[in-house]
């Protein structure tokens, strides 16, 4: 994805985009796998839902 391309998306998309990358780096952080799985799974419920709300597809 170019910069011209993220500047040309709504906040929506960039914040859900920014979840996904975070829900990504919960899963190899240094801490128990409950830990990882809880950090990973609230950051890609944040970015399903503003995916919804966006209505970004």
């Amino acid at each position: 994805m170019t910069l011209r391309h993220i500047l040309s998306l709504n906040p929506s998309k960039i914040r859900a985009i920014a979840h996904r990358r975070m829900a990504l780096a919960a899963l190899h952080a240094d801490s128990s796998l409950s830990t990882r799985l809880n950090r990973y799974n609230d950051h890609m419920n944040k970015a399903r839902a503003l995916e919804t709300l966006g209505g970004v597809q």
